[in-house]
């Protein structure tokens, strides 16, 4: 995920920021976002940052030259025309970083434009993914971040994207104002998954994988090996690992070490807990083990991340 990257936007004054609601004005998708972005728009000036909103009819008449661009519709609007969509699509494309929120996601993924990049979709749009799996990277994430293009599930992780937003483009201080105005204590990172999304995905048509991923959920202070998992599920190690492979780009130990390292976070930012107890709660016996797993994943130390909840 390119954090840094976009966080040199930051460099760009004033920043035009464009976000085409293409659905209901009083979605939680579309409030989740753009209320967050209004409040730091306000504090910031329009020196800073320039936040325009449009509809789709609007857009497409619009003078391009936005550094970022979103398309976002709640999970059950109906498509938009294909002319009106193309034109749309076309417009966002247009920026510097460009992406989708909700419906938003899958009308960019099927119109062929996110192949090879992972997106974060909407749990209850899975079913209408058949067409586009062979070219996105559907994860079960609340919000990805991959190169210039931007996704989000929608819903309230559409408060969390626009936090994260605010806080890579404008400095922890702004993001602070903005969550304590909307009284927000914690801002969900975008490793952090849709509950139901896996197995609202695989439940039926990879009942197997859905099992593995319950057992390594159910599993993490004292893991299982991937061989295990294997055997509990009815599968050979070969096999497990193709699933996995196939379904969710990565190896089973892979995602289960995320898996317990995403707990480790939650567990920093959520409890008091020492570091060794998170470590050890979640399957690490060696610290310096723990630490380097957790940096090399998010980039930070665990004694870093709970800095980061004094601080908060």
């Amino acid at each position: 995920m390119s954090f840094v990257s976009l966080s040199s936007l930051a460099q760009q004054q004033p920043l035009r920021m464009l976000l085409v609601n293409a659905g209901e004005a009083d979605s939680i998708t579309w409030a989740g976002l753009v209320q967050p972005l209004r409040l730091a728009a306000a504090q910031l000036g329009r020196d800073v940052l320039q936040l325009e909103t449009m509809t789709p009819a609007q857009v497409v008449l619009a003078q391009p030259g936005w550094h970022l661009a979103l398309l976002v519709a709640d999970e059950q609007q109906a498509p938009l025309p294909p002319e009106q969509a193309r034109a749309v699509i076309e417009r966002c494309r247009s920026a510097q970083y460009w992406g989708g929120v909700g419906a938003g996601v899958l009308w960019l993924a099927s119109a062929g434009l996110m192949a090879g990049v992972r997106i974060a979709l909407p749990w209850a749009l899975y079913a209408d993914t058949e067409d586009i799996t062979e070219r996105a990277i559907l994860t079960p994430h609340l919000f990805e971040l991959d190169g210039r293009h931007l996704s989000c599930c929608g819903g309230a992780a559409s408060i969390d994207f626009a936090l994260t937003l605010i806080e890579m483009l404008f400095g922890a201080t702004v993001q602070a104002s903005v969550k304590e105005t909307l009284c927000i204590e914690r801002v969900r990172g975008p490793e952090e998954r849709q509950r139901v999304a896996l197995q609202a995905r695989f439940g039926a048509l990879q009942p197997r994988l859905s099992e593995a991923v319950t057992l390594m959920e159910t599993n993490i202070e004292e893991p299982l090996s991937t061989d295990d998992i294997a055997n509990l599920v009815g599968l050979s190690r070969r096999q497990l690992e193709r699933l996995f492979k196939q379904y969710l780009g990565s190896l089973p130990s892979r995602y289960y070490l995320e898996l317990r390292l995403q707990r480790a976070r939650q567990l920093l930012l959520d409890t008091n807990h020492s570091i060794v107890q998170v470590g050890l709660m979640c399957g690490f016996s060696s610290g310096s083990h723990f630490s380097t797993a957790f940096g090399a994943l998010f980039g930070n130390t665990p004694r870093e991340e709970r800095q980061r909840k004094l601080i908060g």
